[in-house]
């Protein structure tokens, strides 16, 4: 028979360990989708977070006098997992945003749907890019780095070691929301200029025989063109999928930066 024993002390420091990573879960990409079992979730944060608990010992002894201080611990430990994977989770969404400025140019803009696995409304063109940088991002291996990621701040924030900080805080964010125009314009640029040549053109065309109507003819001419455009780019995803995956690495580890102590 097998035995195996543990002290009150090890079981809260494997609590606040399984804290940490299941909030992780929870909002970090791919794993936080709605079509992920609950079960595998809580599954696999239990088994991460035992792992990770006993790679790191011997630990640091919890210092706490009453169950509220440990209530505050505990409380500590899931705004850090929140923060990291929801670092991870906003870069994701660079692609829903170059979606919807692609369907604004060729005319999709009012066709929006609700992400099942995300309950998120998107449009076609961001559902497009949206499942296709995530394939190449899972290929890549995004979904280890992330789990990587976790694990190495526990050597940088030690259970009960975060201090949250304001000021990084915002400069993280907001040199993300730079990034995410940019990117978001980048994705889409190639859509966005054939649309203006087409716009020029369909101008130009209204002056020379007014009696045609540019605008039920644009209509039709911007999708076939657009969707032409967004078949001949469908080889610039990888490389879509790379700056997603460098902008994921960068706002995690100043999101990190951020909450260090």
């Amino acid at each position: 028979m097998i035995e195996y024993s543990f002290s009150i002390q090890e079981l809260e420091v494997v609590l606040l360990y399984f804290v940490r990573v299941t909030c992780f879960i929870y909002a970090a990409p791919f794993y936080s989708m709605n079509n992920t079992p609950n079960q595998f979730k809580i599954g696999l944060g239990l088994f991460v977070s035992y792992l990770l608990y006993a790679v790191s010992l011997p630990h640091q002894e919890l210092v706490y006098g009453t169950v509220l201080e440990y209530a505050v611990i505990v409380m500590r430990e899931a705004i850090v997992g929140l923060i990291i994977g929801w670092g991870a989770n906003i870069c994701s969404s660079i692609v829903l945003f170059a979606g919807r400025l692609v369907d604004m140019e060729i005319g999709f803009a009012m066709v929006n749907a609700i992400d099942p696995t995300t309950k998120e409304n998107a449009t076609i063109s961001g559902f497009y890019y949206q499942y296709t940088v995530l394939l190449l991002l899972i290929v890549s291996g995004m979904h280890r780095y992330v789990l990587q990621a976790l694990a190495q701040t526990y050597e940088l924030i030690p259970v009960n070691g975060a201090v949250f900080r304001s000021e990084p805080m915002m400069k993280a964010v907001l040199s993300f929301m730079s990034s995410y125009i940019n990117i978001g314009f980048q994705i889409c640029l190639p859509i966005f200029c054939v649309t203006l040549i087409v716009n020029v053109v369909l101008g130009i065309l209204a002056k020379v025989a007014p009696q045609m109507n540019m605008f039920a003819v644009g209509m039709q001419i911007k999708i076939l063109i657009g969707l032409g455009v967004m078949f001949l780019t469908a080889g610039m995803l990888p490389y879509v999928s790379d700056y997603i995956y460098k902008e994921m690495k960068i706002v995690i580890v100043s999101f990190v930066e951020a909450i260090m102590p």
